[in-house]
């Protein structure tokens, strides 16, 4: 019987994996909802300039930095493309367990390049066909943003200066946000006529509740360090503003959440992101299905072997 058993345990733990990276890469719009990924794309890469940096460090995080200071590290046309093609590399690297996010220059992210966003809403005659412009560049973030939020990757933005407008949306897609002083996150959409369209949003409800995330976006209110704390929304503000050392500080905060197994850490995130998102009965058979991704795998067998007393 057990020889018997193995193969189909086998196939499950395969079927299980691929389910599960599937509903991670899924796009949550489709040619249904107006939106076509390609030519999108290829519209955004017309507006260039900064870069999207990622390094894998051997310890299993990641370090992924926005480059453009110049503007602040705004979004252009092209660094969001390259933001999804980063996100895909981070989907694909077997070894990682954690990732920062942080921006060039002392700090985070200015939000999206008004220049592109300008030219996106006059390049067209037709008011109509610019609109499709914005809602596509709407569902193109939101899309990359979601894949970042469920990566199996604990993920920490660390926030230097300014998290503005979209730079503030991107701080909601990591599950963790670290200070450093006189740095400051602001909802400035209001100010733009606009509301968050990146998914920041429901994402902010989710971390600090429907009342405080009602303020932050109606009074486009500043959050320095210490509201942070105080509302929920970060963890920790680090004692140095120097990009080196704050950065040193982060990876050290954030190791303390990675230590262990590579299968055991993304197995963690991955229950987690389920419990989160999906109705209790769906997050229930998908923990289900981890477990038996890491049950009487290595790290589980050696802890046996130990048989270490908790205390």
């Amino acid at each position: 019987f057990p020889e018997m058993a193995l193969p189909l345990w086998k196939n499950l733990l395969q079927t299980t994996k691929e389910r599960i990276l599937q509903q991670r890469r899924l796009s949550l719009y489709n040619g249904v909802h107006g939106y076509e990924e390609e030519w999108i794309k290829k519209k955004l890469q017309q507006f260039a300039g900064g870069s999207i940096n990622l390094s894998k460090e051997d310890n299993g995080i990641g370090i992924l930095t926005l480059n453009n200071p110049k503007l602040m590290n705004a979004f252009t046309g092209t660094m969001m493309v390259e933001l999804q093609e980063r996100i895909t590399e981070l989907e694909d690297w077997k070894d990682g367990k954690g990732l920062i996010v942080c921006g060039a220059g002392n700090t985070f992210c200015s939000g999206s390049d008004l220049n592109a966003v300008k030219e996106i809403s006059n390049s067209q005659a037709s008011i109509n066909i610019h609109i499709t412009d914005g809602m596509n560049m709407c569902m193109f973030m939101q899309n990359t943003l979601t894949r970042l939020m469920r990566l199996p990757l604990i993920s920490v933005a660390l926030v230097q200066g300014k998290a503005f407008g979209g730079g503030a949306e991107l701080t909601t897609a990591c599950d963790f946000r670290l200070m450093t002083p006189g740095s400051e996150i602001r909802f400035v959409h209001k100010h733009m006529g606009l509301v968050p369209g990146w998914g920041g949003a429901a994402r902010l409800v989710r971390i600090v509740g429907s009342g405080a995330a009602l303020q932050l976006l109606s009074g486009a209110a500043r959050v320095d360090p210490e509201k942070a704390l105080r509302l929920g929304f970060s963890e920790q503000t680090l004692s140095s503003s120097d990009e080196t050392r704050a950065l040193e500080e982060a990876q050290a905060w954030l190791s303390q959440y990675t230590e262990g197994p590579v299968s055991v850490i993304r197995a963690v995130k991955k229950v987690v992101t389920a419990g989160r998102e999906l109705p209790l009965e769906d997050a229930l058979r998908i923990e289900k299905d981890i477990f038996g991704t890491v049950w009487g795998g290595p790290a589980n067998l050696q802890a046996l072997v130990r048989r270490p007393k908790h205390k």
